[in-house]
């Protein structure tokens, strides 16, 4: 098996951009980006921690959730979740993200590139409140870079034709956690139970 192991190599299989294509990343949210992230209920912020291990996370609400302060600003309220905090603590360590909006129907996707941090301020929290509950915390966004993804991916996946869409894969995090040894077969109902419970009663 031979290993791609230089740029000139990949470009040999790829090939390289139309040169109009490179035309399209902007320094700054542009108009349409904002009315984008406006629309967008979730989006996918990609982070890593000191020594480069990634890891990627959704984060969702309702559209409009992801606020624009300006054209090279973007606030984003932490809500509650499994308290691994995996996203927030590489954020400490190394501030630069990655995110990809996304608005259902609509196959092209924003990537916003930039530097994050975090704020923990009771006005701003309680401005970005949902479900009667001010945000956990803030993380402010500071934009480098901002683009449109063409459709290619979701077009290729038919992602949003329902009539692809498998049957509902059901998980039971009580079955992931007793397969690591940390819970005991017979408690795998009661502790998929709870966790149900959690998703209609702590959003």
């Amino acid at each position: 098996m031979a290993r791609v192991a230089t740029v000139e190599a990949l470009r040999t299989i790829i090939g390289s951009p139309n040169q109009q294509v490179p035309l399209k990343i902007h320094r700054e949210l542009n108009a349409r980006a904002v009315e984008f992230i406006g629309k967008s209920p979730m989006f996918m912020l990609a982070t890593s921690d000191a020594a480069g291990r990634p890891t990627v996370s959704p984060k969702g609400d309702l559209p409009g959730f992801v606020q624009v302060e300006d054209s090279h600003t973007l606030l984003i309220p932490e809500r509650k979740g499994n308290k691994l905090i995996f996203s927030l603590t590489h954020i400490l360590e190394n501030p630069h993200v990655g995110l990809i909006f996304l608005v259902p129907g609509t196959s092209e996707t924003l990537r916003v590139q930039g530097t994050a941090e975090l704020l923990d301020d009771s006005d701003l929290r309680a401005t970005h409140a949902a479900r009667g509950s001010p945000a956990l915390l803030i993380t402010r966004v500071t934009v480098t870079e901002c683009y449109f993804h063409c459709a290619k991916a979701f077009l290729r996946s038919d992602l949003w034709n329902s009539r692809t869409w498998p049957e509902q894969m059901a998980i039971s995090f009580g079955d992931e956690i007793a397969q690591s040894g940390g819970l005991a077969r017979e408690a795998i109902a009661e502790f998929d139970r709870a966790v149900g419970e959690r998703y209609e009663t702590d959003l």
